[in-house]
């Protein structure tokens, strides 16, 4: 597996320090006091969505699905760990043959869940499962805030294209994990190209103030990225002043002007200005695209304006104020041997504070109403009850650690917009409210 298609720099040989130090030293005592290799089970869930939100969107498991692929202790970590003292000799030597031999079940990516959804299960022995909880739980809290952000975006957008361009206000390495995230709920295409070439994401872009600013007069720049890139170009337009730019815009590439970016001021008012004047210009076809610091709120605010795109940046890259969904990474049940026949016994954290947990192996399932839209979350450690059958929504992911199936960006992108569909209409409003739909437990 390349490491570039992680978003990795290219000479980082594997995922496998993607992980915290205790990991490590559980997996030493563990191997130390013979129970490093009894069956186990660990689920990611979460308690709670974020403030506010009525649904959350996985996002980030093909990702998982490389990292754990790509989790291996090469000489190059196993001789930083050495240096460092992290472990002892016996559990480096353990670590040198680490391959992931396990089960992984999960949602299936682009798909909805809610407080206490199990989002995914890794099966397999104590040690293999253990050493994977940092990079599954900083992809996953990661990706699916991206996405839940993006999807709020995408609904409050309807049908007007939405640009991630969020690349500079984030880690270079989150920026294309997120614009992966984004394209997932709804963005049409990004700025950064990395994502483009490591995804296949659409990329545009044109120009910046600093391109304006660079030339003698406003009339030179436009000039000279039209004479580059042709009529159909968006020309930024706020530089200096909006009306004597829009006129000069239309006067240099005429009624065959692709678009005029706006990225400050009033913009509810700016765009019905702008929309009017290039209309009296004779430019009716050319598009309006407006920019700066828009969040789902604000996109949803210029819903009536002749606006035709939206470039979204921080607030996206961000969460929109929830940058994670505090997933949890969580033993629920295993065995009292190494013998792979001793069945699982449920385990759980039984604590003050609201970090309890629910042991037992889960299934899930989402009960609809009679008018096919969803009414509730299932979550059993039982038998699956027969009209939920065909409902079940975890699936395969990794069989005896060989990754059964990877997907498209564009099938994951898809059923997102399905899986929202079939939410109650409440779940796309963006005011306050609670989960969209109740997680049961049977």
């Amino acid at each position: 597996m390349n490491t570039a298609d992680l978003g990795l720099p290219v000479d980082v040989p594997s995922t496998a320090l993607f992980t915290d130090h205790y990991e490590l030293t559980m997996l030493q005592a563990a191997l130390k006091a013979g129970t490093a290799e009894r069956r186990s089970v660990f689920e990611v869930f979460t308690r709670r969505l974020p403030e506010g939100r009525r649904y959350g969107v996985v996002a980030g498991t093909g990702r998982v699905l490389d990292a754990v692929e790509n989790f291996r202790f090469d000489p190059a970590v196993l001789g930083f760990l050495r240096e460092r003292s992290v472990v002892n000799a016996e559990t480096l030597d353990w670590l040198a043959g680490y391959r992931f031999s396990g089960d992984v079940w999960g949602y299936q990516e682009g798909e909805v869940y809610f407080p206490g959804s199990p989002i995914m299960r890794v099966e397999g022995t104590f040690a293999e499962c253990v050493l994977l909880e940092t990079v599954i739980l900083s992809i996953l809290n990661h990706d699916s805030a991206i996405a839940a952000a993006a999807s709020r975006m995408s609904s409050a957008a309807g049908e007007r294209p939405l640009i991630e361009m969020g690349a500079r206000r984030t880690h270079e390495l989150a920026a294309v994990a997120a614009s992966r995230a984004a394209y997932l709920g709804g963005f049409t295409s990004t700025s950064d190209l990395a994502a483009g070439f490591r995804y296949g994401i659409p990329t545009v872009g044109t120009s910046a103030h600093a391109f304006t600013l660079l030339h003698d007069r406003e009339r030179d720049a436009f000039q000279a990225q039209v004479d580059s890139l042709g009529r159909n170009t968006t020309l930024l337009v706020d530089t200096y002043d909006v009306t004597e730019a829009v006129r000069t815009a239309v006067e240099i590439a005429g009624p065959e002007l692709g678009a005029v970016r706006i990225d400050s001021g009033d913009l509810l008012l700016v765009a019905h200005r702008v929309r009017q004047q290039l209309d009296e210009l004779g430019a009716t076809d050319t598009r309006i695209i407006v920019t700066s610091d828009l969040d789902e709120y604000a996109i949803a605010s210029l819903a009536a304006a002749p606006v035709d795109a939206y470039g979204v940046g921080t607030q996206l890259v961000t969460g929109s104020g929830h940058p994670t969904c505090s997933m949890v990474y969580k033993l629920v049940a295993r065995a009292e041997s190494a013998d792979p026949t001793d069945p699982l016994l449920p385990v759980a954290k039984k604590s003050s504070g609201g970090k309890t947990s629910i042991g037992g192996r889960k299934w899930a399932a989402r009960r609809l109403d009679e008018q096919g839209v969803a009414e509730a979350e299932v979550v059993g450690t039982g038998p699956v009850p027969d009209d939920l059958q065909d409902r079940q929504l975890l699936v395969h992911l990794i069989e005896n650690g060989r990754v059964l199936a990877r997907e498209s960006l564009d099938v994951v992108r898809a059923r997102h917009v399905s899986a929202r569909a079939n939410l109650p209409l409440s779940a796309t409003q963006l005011s306050r409210g609670e989960a969209v739909i109740p997680t049961e437990y049977v």
